[in-house]
């Protein structure tokens, strides 16, 4: 069976991948190129590495700043003038930040929250009603365990991803019936210049860092099937469950084990 969306009469899916420069996004691109039938359009703020990917995957260069508004606006604009409309949102540009919440700096709040939560609606709000129009979509928001479960640490991190948690939440039911289908990946640990770019390398024994090949699978697989929550890697599952079901049980647990976080 394909694993590919084709839309009717035989055209590829137009995929827009924010964050295509590195890490998640990157993997993303490459993902999709390898199966030879989707239209890439590829976003990041690193011109020379985006055109690097586009080189590797025949993708369309669009370089943006997630965190300037006239940035997104311009994306959405470029994106549907080129491809005449986008069948699918990968939004995988995001930073991050590691200390105690006491010593965050106010821009660095700021503009985490920007980058992460506010620029991803906002991505959502300008490509979604040509979707809803043509009741065909996929819409994929990168979250993470952090968002789930919170972690010490990352507070503005977490608060970040576990809004995107609840916004995605909404949305699906918002969009019952459309056509248009919200997925959230999960991951926890990824081998990706995150942790470098963040201040702070990957500290903790277990579990291992999975590699953003791993997370790229789960998107192609939200992007095909349109499954609404996929974590990586699968297991996480259980801790996030048991949160949910428990969550006094859960803060035992992990005080005595580091809890898994991308």
């Amino acid at each position: 069976m394909s694993r590919r969306v084709v839309r009717p009469g035989g055209e590829p899916p137009v995929v827009l991948v924010t964050g295509a420069s590195s890490g998640i996004g990157e993997a993303v691109a490459a993902a999709l190129a390898a199966e030879d039938g989707w239209r890439l359009l590829l976003s990041g703020r690193d011109r020379d590495r985006l055109a690097a990917v586009a080189g590797r995957t025949g993708g369309h260069v669009l370089p943006a700043d997630m965190a300037v508004p006239a940035d997104r606006d311009r994306l959405a604009r470029q994106a549907l003038d080129h491809a005449g409309h986008v069948d699918a949102l990968v939004a995988s540009a995001g930073i991050g930040w590691h200390g105690p919440f006491t010593t965050m700096p106010a821009d660095a709040i700021d503009r985490l929250l920007t980058v992460n939560l506010v620029a991803v609606i906002h991505m959502v709000r300008l490509l979604l009603p040509q979707m809803v129009a043509r009741r065909k979509g996929r819409v994929v928001l990168i979250g993470s365990m952090a968002g789930c479960v919170g972690v010490p640490g990352e507070a503005v991190y977490a608060a970040g991803k576990g809004a995107l948690l609840a916004f995605a939440e909404s949305l699906r039911q918002e969009l019952a019936g459309t056509g248009v289908r919200v997925s959230l990946i999960s991951p926890g640990a990824v081998d990706t210049p995150f942790f470098a770019r963040r201040g702070a390398p990957y500290h903790r024994g277990r579990p291992r860092p999975v590699s953003a090949e791993r997370v790229a699978d789960a998107v192609r697989e939200a992007l095909v099937r349109g499954r609404s929550d996929l974590f990586v890697p699968g297991w996480l599952t259980l801790p996030a469950r048991l949160h949910g079901v428990a969550p006094g049980l859960f803060r035992y647990l992990a005080g005595r084990a580091e809890p898994a976080v991308r």
